[in-house]
């Protein structure tokens, strides 16, 4: 059963849930993109480069939360300096996924799984950890509703490779209902200190932006 899930059942549920919720998504999203243009100007989106299923590199788009360093100075400025109020608003209520629902839709993300990180961390995984790439990363996964940004960055990918471990459609509705009540608690958006998470230097290092 899970492997059929996993196999098919799963690329089925990520494009049933999306058509369902795109009467919501779209015009929400349609807002997000003039509240982002109006706040923060052009670009309203923010491109970037992320690994996938089977550590395959794509890029990923959210929307813009972060003011432009080069327009301020010529230095770019810290992320904390950066961070606009609209873009912490958006951050917390994460308004700044939903483009990433295109990717979903592309096969490129899936609803549930382990969150896409930067090619720069690939070589510092150790081999269990690297494990986090044999399912597509997802919009919310079980680190989100375990603790989000708030975990270190040693027990987050232990959970991403749990949930490769566990995955199950059971596991992925009961993450999808336990992300509903996240967002409404705001918790865990960013690790203490940080804007959002310090940035990851290798399985030694017991703390480390996503």
């Amino acid at each position: 059963m899970n492997f059929f899930y996993r196999r098919y059942g799963k690329r089925v549920l990520d494009l049933g849930i999306t058509i369902l919720l795109s009467p919501i998504a779209l015009p929400l999203s349609l807002l997000t993109a003039l509240v982002v243009r109006l706040a923060l100007g052009s670009p309203i989106l923010f491109t970037q480069q992320r690994i996938g299923l089977d550590s395959r590199p794509f890029l990923m788009r959210k929307f813009r939360t972060m003011r432009n360093a080069a327009a301020e100075s010529a230095a770019e400025a810290p992320d904390a300096d950066r961070l606009s109020k609209t873009g912490t608003l958006l951050r917390r209520l994460s308004l700044d996924e939903l483009p990433e629902l295109v990717h979903v839709v592309k096969g490129e993300m899936s609803l549930v799984g382990p969150r896409p990180l930067l090619p720069r961390y690939l070589p510092l995984y150790s081999a269990e950890q690297a494990r986090r790439h044999e399912v597509r990363p997802g919009l919310t996964g079980l680190a989100q509703v375990r603790g989000r940004n708030a975990l270190s960055w040693d027990d987050k990918l232990a959970y991403d490779v749990r949930y490769v471990d566990t995955l199950s459609l059971r596991n992925d509705l009961t993450i999808l209902a336990m992300t509903c009540w996240t967002l409404l608690r705001g918790q865990g958006v960013s690790a203490p200190g940080h804007t959002t998470m310090p940035e990851f230097r290798g399985r030694s290092d017991p703390g480390q932006e996503t």
